[in-house]
């Protein structure tokens, strides 16, 4: 009998976040409304230090917003990561201005400071750091780099709920904007959304005109007044990124469960470190007490491209698939993907540590609805490889 197989990735939903989508069906309001708003309030709360939240339908569209609302534009150039999505640069392409892209550390893989401190010029309006698999970039370096030179800081915490930075939250942080991801995938899920996160007053104001098409009002509040409310006015030509109350109701539901995920992702992890610690490979940092690991991931890399056995990233990838246990690579380096390396005229050689690492690293399975037996099971099968 084949074993059943373990996927990469799976969302920890059940009865309640059922009911809740369930009830603002029945409502007869689904889409942005009272739902969405008590989910910014309560994620505001969460994050505490009078941030402001604004729900949007991805992480990609946060971005996009987070960056206009700072008046990003032709000629400017944003500085992030080689080593992330390609929604984490295309925003800035949106926009009509250029990312540039830096190495990473070799340890923590999140941005290296001191390469983007060399890659800072005229024309650098902003640095995005990306919190690489739920650890958080150095942000005490880069915060203080980034004031030194004027330059504005967005956060690309699609993977850092609930991570911190020197004991303090990603979201609390004294950057411009923050961005969260609520990706099927990610530490809690709303199936798609994200929430921008912002202390700032006036580019709450911009992003949130700027979410449904530069309308000076929300449709809820127009919809719901017991008066005539039908007038409304475009004051810019905005976007269509509200959250429906259907994923709101989702996210409420989980974000009350996310402190008892981040636990399980810890044992988890835990587990892995303490099984995987005497084979050829290249864990995952850890963070500390200080720098809380979220564990959207856990990133192996092989001691070598090819190790004595003849094992390569890709059989292994393979090994594993074969024992019914799904596997991830994150990510292929934007240096490498055709459309940012031919227009930027980017090589390998310019990014030797995020190169190296895309060559021996695989993400294992990190999800809360995991049993202790199927990890044994990927435990097991990579060791069996890894010996073989």
């Amino acid at each position: 009998m084949t074993a059943e197989f373990i996927p990469f990735a799976l969302p920890d939903t059940g009865p309640e976040e059922i009911e809740a989508v369930a009830k603002v069906i029945r409502s007869g309001w689904v889409t942005t409304g009272p739902r969405t708003k008590e989910f910014e309030a309560a994620f505001a709360g969460y994050l505490g230090g009078g941030v402001q939240a604004l729900a949007v339908n991805s992480a990609t569209a946060g971005l996009h917003l987070a960056l206009e609302s700072l008046g990003i534009g032709p000629g400017d150039e944003v500085i992030t990561s080689t080593l992330t999505f390609t929604a984490t640069a295309e925003v800035v392409r949106y926009l009509g201005a250029d990312p540039v892209f830096v190495d990473v550390d070799p340890m923590t893989l999140n941005m290296d400071v001191a390469a983007v401190r060399a890659a800072i010029t005229p024309r650098t309006k902003a640095i995005m750091p990306v919190h690489y698999a739920g650890l958080a970039c150095d942000m005490t370096a880069l915060l203080a780099l980034a004031r030194a030179a004027g330059i504005r800081v967005v956060e690309d915490a699609a993977h850092a709920l609930p991570s911190t930075s020197d004991g303090v939250l990603v979201g609390q942080l004294d950057s411009d904007v923050t961005v969260f991801s609520f990706y099927a995938n990610k530490t809690m899920t709303t199936g798609e959304g994200g929430m921008v996160v912002t202390r700032h007053q006036e580019l709450a104001d911009r992003m949130r005109v700027m979410r449904l098409h530069g309308i000076n009002r929300d449709a809820f509040d127009r919809f719901q007044s017991k008066k005539p409310a039908w007038y409304y006015e475009v004051v810019a030509p905005g976007f269509k990124y509200n959250m429906t109350d259907i994923a709101a109701a989702m996210g409420l539901v989980q974000l009350g469960r996310l402190n008892d995920f981040l636990v399980r992702r810890q044992v988890l992890a835990a587990r892995y470190y303490e099984a995987l610690g005497g084979l050829p490979l290249v864990l995952p940092a850890a963070g500390g007490p200080a720098r809380q690991h979220a564990w959207h991931l856990y990133v192996i890399r092989l001691a070598a491209p090819r190790m004595a056995n003849g094992l390569t990233r890709d059989t292994l990838i393979q090994g594993l698939a074969d024992a019914g246990i799904g596997t991830s690579v994150h990510y292929v380096p934007l240096n490498r993907q055709p459309y940012w390396r031919d227009r930027y005229g980017l090589t390998p050689e310019g990014f030797p540590v995020a190169d190296a690492a895309y060559e021996t690293m695989v993400s294992l399975p990190l999800y809360t609805a995991m049993t202790d037996a199927q990890q044994e099971r990927i435990i097991a099968a990579l060791t069996a490889l890894l010996n073989g």
